[in-house]
């Protein structure tokens, strides 16, 4: 039997970033966002003992399962829902989006100077089942200055960011060297969603 094809996919993430780089592989894509009903932030809590990796599949997963939740209750046509998650972390540490600025100075100072890894992981649902692939990449930062950060801050990009920071943003002076994927890096590995994508029938 010849798998179905899809047109679209929905993208259950607020993140204009993963928004930009679906449409750098030309698929279309819906929003499949969460309702006022919703704790979509309670899902993304960490776990005492939980290693970055098992910690961002967990998280997507559980992104999914809300996303494919949410895309029945509305009766929403079926096509393949994707979903992604990305932490930073330093060795054992996880590095999560800042609370505040004091967190997100915190944060950056810990990466100043040393290599730190952004793994992200991409879930996609089609019919039958759901398929997960993560990215690993390490990133290398320059030592900052206490002035530099303090700007960074102050302009708010670190807010709702994983580890602090955007690598698409004025934080780029800082990266000395990267290992691995740059869009994985941004929040959605092109790579291994082209992948999950063609394994789904999802034209593009």
């Amino acid at each position: 039997m010849t798998p179905r094809r899809h047109d679209f996919v929905y993208l259950a993430s607020q993140s204009p970033r993963r928004r930009e780089l679906l449409d750098q592989l030309g698929v279309r894509h819906e929003p499949l966002l969460a309702g006022p009903d919703e704790d979509a932030e309670s899902l993304e809590g960490t776990r005492a003992g939980e290693l970055a990796a098992a910690y961002v599949e967990r998280v997507t997963l559980a992104k999914l399962r809300a996303a494919q939740q949410r895309c029945r209750a509305r009766g929403l046509p079926v096509a393949p829902i994707l979903c992604a998650d990305t932490t930073v972390a330093l060795g054992r540490r996880i590095l999560g989006k800042p609370r505040d600025v004091a967190d997100a100075l915190t944060t950056l100072r810990l990466l100043s100077g040393r290599t730190h890894r952004v793994i992200t992981a991409v879930a996609l649902a089609g019919a039958r089942s759901a398929r997960l692939a993560v990215s690993v990449s390490k990133v290398r930062f320059a030592t900052i200055a206490e002035a530099e950060l303090a700007r960074y801050v102050a302009g708010g990009e670190p807010f709702g960011k994983a580890g602090s920071y955007a690598i698409q943003s004025g934080a780029a002076r800082w990266i000395a060297r990267i290992e691995g994927s740059y869009s994985g890096i941004m929040g959605l590995p092109l790579y291994e969603t082209a992948a999950l994508l063609r394994q789904a029938g999802v034209q593009f």
